[in-house]
């Protein structure tokens, strides 16, 4: 695909992806506690397993980063996405059978494709995700990506022996549902951030966990980090690969001062990027305040729009021009990765 059309292309998708609504009126919104970010570079912690999260291009980059190491990932929360290599590096899948239903998602090849490169060891083994807890949330307005997209998802999933959990009961629109959400519950609007009076974060990290204690409701306890992405780039320079050069990470103090942390990566989806929307998922994901109370680590790496990539989204079908973004060594991955590992998971 040349230049100009691969453009096109990304325009396409990110469309389909966020149906940038207009006169949504923001609602009045729960104030979470929050903390003003401090620049500085990433630390290195005692990790004892990593997790992610994900919603819309952030769950599909989220299923990239969990099949591709699933070794090292133990588990995955994924909101509004399809199954891992949906797209298969081709934008009218992507379009036509990742967002909408209109074209089949093809699961069965994909687990085709899922144990192939495992055997070739682009990718983790396939038996490391037999057991892995693994959530999935789709609401009931989501018209952007389809439900019968995450259905599949869901089967990809168990196909595998993943032990997954759908909540597939809420009314919610195309977005990240929070309790600290400023969007009403059946919206698509930015910042994509819904409350429809649930608390999705308590039911995922329940699941991931095992257990997980209520969360913090006062003055936030950890620091924010502001750190650059350039240094963990594969290629250097972090907006050469459609990335914002700062991304945030949230560090409890119980962490900071030395206690055994997990490590949760939390991925924003198309426009909702701090370039777009400035701290508002960081702040409003009910992550952090799930993360003082149980030593957790956020990790909240950043996107940004660039020609190829109008709406800020993760590469989940391979607008960066490689075809080997979904495995290891794929430039977003790889990126990310090199944050988990200096943050020591």
């Amino acid at each position: 695909m040349t230049t100009t059309p691969r453009r096109v292309a990304a325009t396409l998708v990110a469309a389909l992806l966020l149906l940038l609504s207009t006169g949504v009126p923001a609602r009045a919104a729960a104030t979470p506690y929050t903390k003003a970010p401090v620049a500085g570079p990433l630390g290195t912690y005692r990790v004892s397993g990593v997790y992610v999260a994900g919603v819309s291009s952030g769950g599909y980059l989220a299923t990239q980063l969990q099949v591709a190491y699933s070794a090292r990932i133990r588990g995955a929360a994924i909101f509004a996405a399809g199954p891992y290599y949906c797209a298969q590096n081709n934008v009218a899948q992507a379009l036509y059978g990742c967002g909408d239903n209109l074209y089949p998602t093809h699961v069965s090849t994909l687990e085709g494709y899922t144990r192939s490169w495992a055997s070739y060891g682009w990718i983790d083994g396939t038996g490391n995700l037999a057991g892995q807890p693994v959530y999935v949330y789709h609401g009931g307005s989501d018209g952007t990506v389809k439900k019968s997209v995450t259905d599949d998802l869901v089967r990809y999933y168990q196909d595998f022996g993943a032990s997954v959990r759908y909540d597939s009961g809420s009314a919610a629109g195309h977005a990240w549902v929070t309790p600290y959400g400023t969007v009403g519950c059946t919206s698509t609007a930015s910042p994509y951030l819904n409350d429809c009076g649930t608390d999705p974060q308590g039911a995922f990290l329940g699941k991931l966990f095992g257990a997980v204690a209520p969360p913090n409701t006062g003055p936030l306890g950890g620091t924010l980090v502001r750190f650059g992405q350039d240094a963990f780039a594969v290629n250097g320079w972090a907006n050469g690969l459609s990335m914002d050069s700062s991304g945030f990470a949230y560090v409890p103090a119980s962490c900071a001062a030395g206690d055994t942390c997990r490590l949760l990566v939390a991925l924003h989806g198309c426009a909702q990027g701090y370039a777009r929307v400035g701290t508002a998922f960081v702040d409003r994901a009910n992550l952090n305040q799930y993360a003082d109370t149980n030593r957790t680590i956020v990790l909240y790496p950043q996107a940004i729009s660039t020609g190829v990539n109008p709406n800020g989204c993760w590469d989940w079908w391979g607008y960066l021009g490689a075809t080997n973004y979904p495995i290891k060594g794929g430039a977003q991955v790889e990126t990310v990765m090199n944050m988990v590992r200096r943050l020591g998971g």
